[in-house]
């Protein structure tokens, strides 16, 4: 058994543990990082594309933007297709020049490895049996990697290892209360080497059911299917996948797509999920490990942002000036910002599908209440200001401590 000591012990190395990690290691925080998958296997994950103004301005000052800023696709709007017409929802002028950035979430992911392996920092991949323990007190992490023990002593534990974590698992079940809702349908998405259909992302409610027109570059585009859960990806050759696709579009879209081999292809299940509380003694749980929700909304990465914001925030507060405050207070800012993304994504899934249980009335109450948004300025406003990302505060390094450089400032 080796034993080993940090000051925060960072659970997965998703985005939201890989960015933890940077932030900390920027204000001068041990830390180490456990991952039970391989490095390549989480460098490789295709996930989501869109990033809120403010997870971008997180990348900017935790150092790793540069990729960001060169392949980025920055975008002023999207457009929504109902009854076989495009609207555009101008999200800039919607919001006072606030924009999304297209960039994979894959790629998030490798810059945050590339950059913590050129500062040399502590990561153990492919860990196994990995166990937390006394997190309420005293707290630390046992595993094993390639044959060898470890125990890791720590102050604080950040649980950022997904829905399928060790971390929530750990937590008593009289210490936590979830709220979810399964829907009855997934998204089959595509990736393939051509380039997009239109410059914006097109999100298109149908009488065949959703689609989405998205992106990763100028180059290769993600498209989406609604389509029953029970269906498999074998089901689905390129072929029908195209031919469908064109059926939930307009005659301009059809005309415009380009079709190609798909690179990935895969079937995922939409839930909305929500963990309560997101601290338990001295562990923090954050992304995927508190929180799920359905991609309409574009809001799953970004939540993991804000939460890494807030708990980065909270732990470089403590260990510069030994202020608790910002963890006591971590979960209930958390969890006011994920009820509202809840609250978005929730309401563009119900809006943009198509229920099997809905009946014909129901379905034209939904056009009529879209066609309400689509008209509407304060509609359409409602739901940019969503869209681009709600604001929140935290405060910054130079508030925490005067001759540091600012952290965030939002």
């Amino acid at each position: 058994m080796e034993n080993l000591t940090t000051q925060v012990a960072i659970i997965g190395s998703g985005p939201a543990g890989l960015l933890l990690g940077q932030l900390l290691f920027k204000a001068g925080i041990s830390h180490v990082l456990i991952e039970q998958r391989s490095a390549e296997y989480v460098a490789a994950r295709i996930r989501a594309g869109i990033l809120e103004q403010v997870s971008v301005d997180l990348l900017k000052q935790a150092g790793v933007d540069e990729n960001l800023k060169k392949f980025g696709l920055a975008h002023d709007g999207i457009e929504i297709l109902t009854n076989g017409l495009k609207h555009r929802v101008d999200l800039s002028e919607l919001t006072q020049g606030k924009q999304v950035t297209v960039y994979g979430q894959t790629e998030v992911t490798k810059d945050l490895m590339h950059a913590r392996e050129a500062a040399g920092l502590c990561t153990y991949y492919e860990a196994e049996h990995v166990q937390i323990h006394d997190f309420e007190q005293n707290p630390y992490v046992s595993f094993q990697q390639n044959g060898q023990s470890y125990q890791l002593r720590c102050d604080f534990i950040a649980g950022c290892d997904g829905y399928h974590g060790i971390c929530r698992a750990s937590v008593p079940q009289d210490k936590i209360k979830t709220f979810e809702k399964i829907y009855p349908f997934g998204w089959l998405g595509v990736l393939a080497d051509v380039p997009p259909v239109s410059d914006e992302l097109i999100y298109v409610q149908s009488e065949r059911g959703f689609a989405l027109c998205s992106m990763r570059s100028k180059t290769r585009s993600r498209y989406y299917l609604q389509v029953p859960v029970t269906d498999h990806v074998d089901e689905w050759s390129d072929e029908r996948f195209w031919d469908e696709l064109k059926n939930r579009l307009d005659e301009e879209s059809r005309k415009n797509l380009v079709t190609g081999t798909s690179i990935e292809k895969s079937i995922a299940p939409l839930r909305s999920f929500v963990t309560e509380p997101m601290r338990f003694g001295k562990l923090f749980l954050a992304g995927d490990a508190a929180h799920i929700v359905p991609p309409t909304g574009a809001k799953g990465l970004n939540l993991a942002a804000s939460d890494i914001a807030y708990l980065s925030n909270a732990f470089i507060e403590f260990y510069l000036n030994g202020s608790e405050q910002g963890i006591e207070e971590y979960s209930e800012k958390c969890l006011k910002r994920v009820w509202k993304a809840e609250r978005f994504s929730w309401w563009m899934t119900h809006l943009l599908h198509r229920f099997e249980t809905e009946s014909e009335f129901d379905h034209k109450i939904k056009q009529a209440e879209l066609s309400y948004i689509l008209d509407s300025h304060a509609g359409l406003t409602t739901l940019a200001e969503n869209y681009v990302g709600l604001p929140y505060e935290i405060k910054t390094l130079n508030e925490i401590k005067g001759h540091y450089s600012d952290l965030v400032s939002y």
